[in-house]
């Protein structure tokens, strides 16, 4: 199945080029290439591409915002492309919902990997960044009691092995460590994990790791050993 890829970004430079080291992958094709936010929304909506690479400044309308708008209007998947090196971009942009961050200086073949990893609805960040990240700022902007009891209401939909499973993806654990954590095969692991995405209307691990600390079930600056311990 061929990957269709929208590029967008105000240097023409750059999006030329994020574009040719993609368009001549056998599994990939991009479907436009655009310059700023507003232009990337309209390509997602009429061309119905399966990912979009977004910079994080683009004139019109930004890449937080476009990724915003995509992540609620439709099935793409957004990766964010910036030249800042800055947590809080990361940040912003996990909770647009995107499912992935690059640096502008991405190698070739990490890029391709990328959006193939996207595609096929994975996160792009390593859960263990994305706790790191996550802990950092949801410790800035720590919830009062009452939104924090109004938030975790949201967890009792899930069963009892579904909410140890969301606590350990708020940890960082993988799904080989969650398997060794929970003694349950990898594939009964993939079936906990997709059954919380779609109990709570998430749709990746990254939003899982973010709803394990802003429901509390995690708390900021939390810890485990790779070995889940």
């Amino acid at each position: 199945m061929t990957i269709r890829v929208v590029v967008a970004d105000d240097q023409e430079l750059v999006r030329s080029g994020f574009a040719m080291i993609l368009d001549v992958q056998e599994d990939i094709e991009v479907v436009a290439e655009v310059g700023d936010g507003a232009a990337a929304v309209a390509a997602v909506r009429s061309l119905a591409p399966d990912v979009a690479l977004l910079d994080v400044r683009m004139p019109v309308l930004d890449g937080i915002e476009a990724c915003r708008s995509i992540s609620a209007t439709s099935s793409c998947r957004t990766v964010m492309l910036t030249t800042f090196d800055s947590d809080e971009y990361v940040y912003e942009a996990l909770h647009a919902g995107a499912s992935g961050f690059l640096l502008k200086d991405v190698r070739r073949d990490d890029l391709v990997h990328a959006v193939r990893v996207v595609a096929a609805g994975e996160s792009l960040l390593a859960p263990s960044v994305a706790r790191r990240l996550i802990a950092q700022y949801t410790a800035a902007t720590a919830r009062p009691a009452a939104g924090e009891a109004l938030s975790a209401e949201r967890l009792e939909v899930l069963t009892a092995r579904e909410r140890e499973t969301l606590l350990h993806l708020g940890r960082g654990l993988s799904n080989a460590e969650l398997a060794a954590e929970l003694m349950v095969s990898e594939h009964t692991v993939k079936s906990h994990v997709g059954n919380v995405l779609s109990k709570l209307g998430l749709r990746d691990r990254i939003q899982a790791v973010i709803c394990a600390y802003e429901t509390g079930l995690v708390a900021a600056g939390s810890r485990v050993s790779p070995s889940g311990e």
